[in-house]
């Protein structure tokens, strides 16, 4: 038993001595909290462009043919939305937070919100084209019987079409937003006090390697399997509302 006797020392000499294990609930705490706010701008962000993409595809033939404002404000608007996925997914996700935090946001002085401007705008990205995919992948004959019921088509959107995508794509955004939690880990480039953070300070300060960083891949790896098994548990119950 004298290894468990030595794993037990040098388990409090790491988080115990000092009360280092609050650094991990202050990182655990900071990266929920830009994960959260993040993923709120990214399915807010996504909506608009999904919405902006997808009505482009299917209505610029027709519109095309007409002229008129409509398609000039429609192309300028897909236009924006092509520029903005283009630069997004196109760069790396830690250069868009140090543009972030060094350039649009350099007077500031709280990391935290800068964070989750980044990471919201970053995910906003490929939230759009997942949905995207999922509003595309709808046939049009949907679209031309809520036309024929009287829906326009906002309310063909809203009442017909997002219900399922939303059970399509649940899957993908899953897997969006689990990225997401541990692309976090990047954010102590600009200073914030994350959970990874948390993990290389106290590894500067007991010089032990092992525990500090396999402790908090650890606490990655839970808040990974606990965010898929919810999602697995609200996909069987849309499956069985759809029965």
């Amino acid at each position: 038993m004298d290894w468990f006797t030595a794993f037990c020392d040098k388990f409090k000499f790491v988080f115990v001595e000092n009360d280092r294990y609050k650094l991990i609930l202050q990182g655990l705490g900071n990266t929920l909290e830009i994960t959260f706010f993040a993923a709120l701008i990214g399915i807010a962000i996504g909506v608009v462009i999904a919405s902006i993409r997808s009505t482009y595809d299917k209505n610029i033939e027709i519109m095309r043919k007409r002229k008129g404002f409509g398609f000039i404000f429609l192309t300028i608007l897909d236009l924006i939305a092509r520029i903005y996925l283009t630069v997004i997914r196109g760069t790396p996700t830690v250069v868009q937070l140090l543009i972030a935090y060094f350039i649009i946001f350099e007077s500031a002085t709280n990391g935290v919100p800068i964070a989750i401007f980044a990471f919201g705008i970053n995910s906003g990205a490929y939230v759009a084209e997942i949905l995207r995919g999922g509003i595309m992948s709808i046939s049009n004959g949907q679209f031309e019987a809520s036309r024929s019921l009287g829906f326009n088509y906002l309310q063909t959107m809203r009442y017909v079409i997002v219900p399922q995508v939303f059970k399509n794509v649940l899957p993908a955004l899953c897997n969006e937003f689990i990225v997401l939690i541990k692309e976090t880990s990047v954010a102590g480039y600009v200073g914030v006090h994350d959970l990874t953070k948390a993990g290389d300070l106290i590894r500067g300060r007991t010089f032990e390697a092992m525990f500090p960083l396999i402790g908090v891949a650890c606490i990655y790896l839970v808040l990974v399997v606990i965010l898929t098994s919810l999602v697995g548990k609200l996909e069987r119950r849309l499956r069985t509302n759809e029965r």
